[in-house]
């Protein structure tokens, strides 16, 4: 649809957006388990104590690995990753240094690899993003749900959840828990 200003004299102006630039990415979203409950529970300044530890372990991976954290998100973070084997494994490192750390709180996440919109250079829109949210959002505590097909050798393993229902998807979809095979995600990390 083209619009022209009244009274102008010219070309008239498209409203359309230009065209989407697609890239491919491998998203996570990583939360601390039950933190309202804690800040309720245990005040303001517990919560924020674990929150900033939480954060400077994710930073941490992110600067070793190439992780990037794309958002923090109050209680957790969206990360972006090239590929999926190497966002996993920052994943599961932040798992294991969160518990080194002994946090009160247990992490839980969701991880998808696809193609998205790189929207206005900085953010990205599309399906991935919105599935690895819900994968997220459907993990319980120490959990890190991410298609079957994520990886390699996932479907013969004791990771296989299986088909699962998430708000917003009209078909299931086929879920593992990795955190059951770091050593599998560690294999792949060459």
């Amino acid at each position: 649809m083209a619009l022209a200003s009244p009274g102008a004299a010219g070309p008239a102006r498209s409203l359309a957006a230009p065209a989407a630039h697609r890239v491919r990415r491998t998203f996570a979203f990583v939360d601390l388990s039950g933190f309202t409950n804690l800040g309720n529970s245990a005040g303001d300044d517990t919560a924020v104590a674990e929150l900033s530890t939480f954060r400077s372990i994710v930073r941490s991976v992110g600067s070793a690995t190439g992780i990037r954290v794309a958002k923090w998100l109050g209680d957790g973070a969206m990360l972006v990753g090239l590929e999926p084997v190497s966002l996993l494994s920052a994943v599961l490192e932040i798992f294991r240094r969160c518990e080194e750390q002994r946090l009160a709180l247990p992490l839980h996440a969701g991880a998808v690899e696809g193609d998205v919109i790189l929207f206005e250079g900085d953010d990205h829109v599309g399906v991935a993003v919105n599935l690895a949210a819900r994968l997220a959002d459907a993990a319980g505590p120490g959990q890190l749900f991410a298609p079957v097909s994520t990886l390699p050798g996932v479907e013969r393993t004791k990771a296989v959840i299986g088909p699962i229902d998430l708000p917003g998807f009209t078909e299931p979809v086929d879920v593992a828990d990795l955190a059951l095979i770091p050593e599998l995600v560690e294999s792949l990390d060459l």
